[in-house]
């Protein structure tokens, strides 16, 4: 079982309050992740749940048991960093099973969980070198390795890929969910990432500041985000926003409209632009066009869009695709 709740939870460091309370319920087998820009308290969240960091005030509770007080090392829970912190004079083998060593698991048990682990995370081969002996995206499975063989009640990740490089950043992702659904076990997982939050979660946490500004599936948070800050950080490319005299038509302080919700067209439309710079990736091409009276606006085109750097062009928005914000950015219905 893997159910954790927070109540009230707050964190202070001296007279500076980095997460106000906070409530959160995630559920056991949810692959959950915490996203948000640098410094919005995400890791520091990770942390108190782990409790590597006590809490200032409120509960947390494992499975219905209140663990606030409860040292790390007996919550249950396994934590992957973004540094391997592998033992470099150890075998794979030897990294794996530390953790299980030092709890003093019998041999026997330890090479079980230890080959479990290894069958799971494709490791089987490698099980006698040395972490120098293999690439950035092996010893990050050997580290997500020596958390398996714990057999913990939920698993939490603190940007596991930061350290790698594009291709292997893709293949990671996909072998942290792949393993998700295998083992079925409670995820929570940190990033600034918000395609890997969209592309990995069953349910994203959006916060900035210390506060969530938004729980919800990938989906819902894309289509109904609840104020300007979520609907301009969940999204690639991000929300398009205009003020002024366009919002006001629509009876709203602010609109946005998402860059593939834009349709484009060189004879007529609801705004008329000037194409700047063009990002052409194959399969779209991201046109950046300047709008008067709103700015610079970008736009999801065809992979074989024929327009260049200078041309004229319309934008129409989908209409049912408009969203609309209050003065305090909240959205409206």
């Amino acid at each position: 079982m893997g159910k954790i709740s927070l109540r009230q939870v707050t964190k202070q460091f001296g007279d500076v309050t980095v997460i106000p309370s906070l409530d959160l319920e995630i559920e056991d087998g949810e692959f959950v992740v915490f996203v948000g820009p640098s410094g919005c308290g995400k890791s520091t969240l990770l942390r108190l749940i782990a409790g590597l960091e006590d809490v200032s005030g409120g509960a947390i509770e494992i499975d219905g048991v209140n663990a606030t007080e409860t040292p790390p090392a007996k919550r249950g829970l396994a934590m992957v960093f973004q540094s391997y912190a592998l033992y470099p004079h150890m075998s794979v083998r030897k990294n794996i099973a530390f953790p299980l060593r030092m709890a003093g698991i019998d041999a026997a048990e330890q090479a079980r969980r230890v080959e479990n682990a290894a069958k799971v995370l494709n490791l089987t081969d490698y099980l006698d070198r040395k972490p120098g002996q293999l690439s950035g995206g092996q010893r990050q499975r050997v580290a997500i390795g020596r958390a398996i063989v714990r057999e913990p009640a939920a698993f939490l990740f603190d940007e596991p890929l930061s350290n790698l490089d594009a291709a292997l950043r893709v293949g990671m992702r996909l072998e942290i969910t792949e393993l998700h659904h295998r083992l079925k076990t409670t995820m929570i997982y940190v990033t600034h990432d918000q395609v890997e939050a969209m592309t990995m979660a069953d349910k994203i946490v959006v916060l900035q500041a210390g506060r969530i500004e938004q729980v919800g599936s990938p989906l819902e948070l894309y289509r109904t985000p609840a104020n300007l800050f979520v609907a301009g950080f969940i999204g690639s490319p991000r929300m398009n926003f205009a003020t002024g005299a366009e919002a006001a038509r629509h009876d709203a302080h602010t609109i946005g409209v998402r860059p593939e919700h834009i349709t484009l067209s060189k004879t007529e439309g609801h705004w008329q632009g000037t194409v700047g710079v063009s990002e052409h990736l194959g399969s779209d091409t991201f046109l950046h066009v300047e709008v008067a009276g709103i700015g610079t606006m970008t736009v999801r085109a065809d992979g074989e869009v024929d327009a260049h750097y200078g041309d004229r062009v319309f934008l129409t928005p989908q209409a049912d695709k408009i969203h609309r914000f209050d003065a305090k950015g909240i959205a409206l219905k």
